[in-house]
């Protein structure tokens, strides 16, 4: 997330079109509502689209924050003060001309000036922190959004049901290998966040499992072939501890196998078949775990979309 400027001039509330005592239901419901009619996926050739989704995903997080909604209100308090202060200073400066006042005058623009300075600081502390840590609001409402247009265009295909079974069939699917010892704690440096901080670069991914029986061992599922077949030919992992990647679903036929790169000791056949043995049970867990997230984003959109008051 950005900080500077551009975000603290940015009306938040009056971008998602709620007011200042808005709760943080109706801060989500308004986000959705906007976001659905100007997401990236929705308007590829618009890249008005593209900044305004930005602008509305930085409201969010920063609205759904207590700590940064806390701030951004002090600022937005901070500056309406002094704006009236300017006006009531105007108003004497027509009918006072001595020095004295001009002097008193100079110190309070000062003081107010510091003031707001400080008000400032304390906002962009509070938007660091969340680029740091990350707003689960905006990540949840995002993948909500993601969703939501998946189902739509469901929704508008002939004979949706059975496309939707076939592309779950097909999702591009990679396994993933890395040194670690069983007592390491750190899992040789790759947790979920930082296995998904390596691989979201190349596109969308949907899940992300890390074996609880075997150690260094994960798998991924991308939403497109064409971020699977990146992540397989460029990502290479930790300086320290590299990633073997190897196809496990979904692999296009005219890709070239990337089986032998797990290891060049072993025939293609041979490779395939431990591939399948080893890891049927994790794919299994895997698609179970997808499914039962998939149904449950499904009917949270449907009770949010019930809750909300008609207008």
């Amino acid at each position: 997330m950005a900080v500077g400027k551009d975000l603290l001039q940015l009306d938040l509330y009056g971008l998602l079109g709620v007011g200042e005592k808005a709760s943080e239901k109706e801060v989500k419901t308004a986000f959705r509502q906007k976001a659905l009619t100007c997401h990236p996926d929705k308007n590829p050739d618009n890249p008005r689209a593209a900044e305004l989704f930005h602008q509305l995903s930085q409201a969010l997080a920063v609205l759904t924050d207590a700590a940064a909604r806390a701030a951004y209100d002090r600022v937005r308090r901070a500056k309406k003060q002094a704006a009236e202060r300017t006006q009531k200073l105007d108003e004497r400066r027509k009918k006072v001309k001595l020095d004295l006042e001009a002097r008193e005058r100079e110190a309070q623009a000062q003081e107010s000036e510091e003031e707001e300075v400080k008000t400032r600081r304390t906002l962009e502390e509070e938007i660091i922190r969340l680029r740091e840590e990350g707003s689960r609001q905006l990540e949840e409402q995002q993948r909500l959004i993601r969703e939501q247009i998946r189902l739509e265009r469901e929704q508008q295909l002939p004979g949706k049901q059975d496309r939707s079974r076939a592309e779950d069939k097909v999702t591009p699917k990679l396994k993933l290998k890395w040194k670690c010892r069983k007592e390491d704690e750190t899992r040789g440096g790759y947790t979920e966040e930082v296995l998904l901080q390596i691989l979201q670069k190349y596109g969308d991914v949907l899940n992300l499992l890390i074996s609880s029986r075997r150690t260094g061992s994960a798998v991924v599922e991308f939403a497109s072939v064409k971020a699977a077949e990146m992540a397989v030919k460029n990502e290479v992992g930790l300086r320290n501890n590299p990633l073997k990647i190897s196809w496990l679903e979904g692999q296009p036929q005219s890709s070239p196998s990337t089986l032998l790169s797990d290891s060049t000791t072993q025939p293609r056949a041979s490779q395939a078949s431990v591939v399948s043995e080893r890891d049927y049970e994790s794919l299994v867990m895997m698609r179970l775990r997808q499914a039962a997230e998939r149904q449950q984003l499904i009917e949270q959109l449907r009770r949010e979309e019930e809750e909300e008051p008609h207008t």
